[in-house]
């Protein structure tokens, strides 16, 4: 009898210790793992044909009089989110108070979560890209169609807002996001924010949040579903390098601690015959060091018109 139920017990075990292994991988994770497959094998709706993340091309998107401003309902309230090590990222649990409405959707979104992609390299950790350049980070917020009634159509019933992140100055916004970052070190840990903050806290002052990018796509992790409409802002969000570095060195893959979260970050797929459409805010002005280049050159220009 003592011999049957340690038997038993080990096929337990080991049953659960299958489960409790990764379904899947990063390409970090999977070149040291022969059993965690990779991006070029992930199952599920992940080798289809409209999948997420894309290259923008931002001479090439459409303008889209219907995309117009955002309303954000509940994304001002201060509160000390569950952050939790998911064991592919850091996500932060929104609860059911936020929703979005406006920007073209056809109805009224609730956030569930957001989370966020990223590298040690600066120009590696977006999941997307602008005319072929990646940023140092990507930021998703995921919502949901508040109807279940209106969720029928599989196209739209995700929609994530997507917002890049760049190396500049530091973000006290995101700052009670980063300090909790070494309380979660293993995968499946949680924690609460010491410091309560809104959402917009975390997000590009109002005038940025008019300039984004809106195409169909799917999740950017198995099983990629193709449901998602996607929202890129074309706007970064600034963190100091610091802070960004904090997500490689706090936080792991495994329980271990010896495989560093970093690059956990879908490649690129084919946009095939997809638009991608653009707001009809103006785009981006010129940055300040192309402007001082340009000088000089404006200036002859002028000089020769006045002449």
């Amino acid at each position: 009898m003592r011999l049957l139920m340690a038997l038993v017990a080990l096929v337990g075990y080991r049953s659960l210790a299958r489960a409790a292994e990764p379904h899947w991988c990063y390409k970090t994770q999977a070149k040291v793992s022969e059993h965690c497959p990779g991006p070029d094998q992930w199952g599920g709706d992940c080798q289809r044909t409209r999948q997420s993340p894309i290259n923008i091309v931002t001479t090439k998107a459409q303008v889209n009089k219907a995309l117009g401003p955002f309303s954000f309902s509940g994304y001002d309230k201060k509160q000390k989110w569950t952050v939790q090590n998911s064991g592919h990222s850091v996500m932060v649990l929104l609860g059911n108070e936020a929703t979005i409405t406006g920007g073209g959707l056809p109805t009224r979104y609730r956030a569930k979560q957001l989370h966020l992609h990223w590298s040690r390299a600066l120009n590696a950790g977006s999941e997307h890209s602008l005319d072929g350049e990646r940023f140092a980070m990507e930021m998703h917020i995921v919502h949901e169609k508040e109807n279940p009634k209106e969720a029928q159509d599989p196209e739209d019933q995700i929609a994530v807002l997507a917002f890049l992140v760049e190396a500049g100055s530091k973000n006290e916004g995101f700052q009670p996001l980063v300090e909790v970052l070494s309380a979660i070190p293993k995968p499946m840990m949680n924690t609460t924010m010491k410091k309560g903050i809104s959402l917009l806290d975390l997000l590009p002052e109002e005038e940025k949040r008019t300039r984004y990018f809106r195409y169909l796509g799917s999740l950017t992790t198995p099983n990629c579903d193709e449901k998602v409409v996607w929202t890129v802002f074309e706007d970064p969000i600034q963190l100091h390098e610091d802070q960004i570095f904090e997500f490689s060195d706090r936080l792991y893959y495994d329980s271990e601690q010896k495989l560093s979260m970093t690059d956990n970050v879908r490649p690129l797929q084919h946009r095939g015959q997809r638009l991608v459409f653009k707001s009809q805010a103006p785009g981006r002005l010129l940055p300040l060091p192309l402007l001082a280049l340009l000088a000089p050159t404006l200036s002859c220009l002028v000089a020769g018109f006045l002449r």
